[in-house]
C-alpha cells in the first residue's frame, strides 16, 4: 500500500482550539485508523516559534532560529497513512479535516514503503 502524509495546515491567528470535543474527535479517528490499519504515525506539532533551521552547506552548518518560511499559513500537525490508493486516502483525509476542524494536505510519498 502507499504511503500518505496528511497535513493539518493551520493560518496564523486561528488556533485549533484543543476544546474537549476537537480532542476526542482526533483521537476517536486515531483509534478508528489504527483498527483499519492504515495509521503509521501521527503527531501535533509546537509552535512555530520553537523550530530551529539546520543548514549544512559544504563543510559549514548554520543553524537558526524560527520556521524555514514565513507564512501565514503553516503545518501545525500530521498523520502517516497507508492506503490502497487516492480514493481511500482522500476519504481518510476528509475524516481528519472533519476532526480537526483545520486543512488537511495530501501527499503521496514518492516511494512505496511496505
Amino acid at each position: 500500500m502507499k504511503q500518505y502524509l496528511m497535513a493539518v495546515q493551520l493560518v496564523e491567528g486561528s488556533e485549533m482550539d484543543g476544546g474537549p470535543d476537537e480532542s476526542d474527535d482526533v483521537e476517536a479517528l486515531n483509534r478508528e485508523m489504527v483498527a483499519q490499519g492504515v495509521w503509521v504515525f501521527g503527531g501535533g506539532l509546537g509552535p512555530r516559534s520553537t523550530a530551529s533551521v539546520v543548514r549544512a552547506d559544504g563543510g559549514e552548518v548554520l543553524i537558526t532560529d524560527g520556521p524555514f518560511a514565513e507564512s501565514k499559513e503553516y503545518m501545525a500537525g500530521f498523520w502517516v497513512i497507508k492506503a490502497p490508493d487516492l480514493d481511500a486516502a482522500l476519504a481518510w483525509a476528509t475524516k481528519a479535516s472533519k476532526a480537526c476542524r483545520q486543512p488537511v494536505e495530501l501527499t503521496p510519498f514518492d516511494d512505496e514503503v511496505d
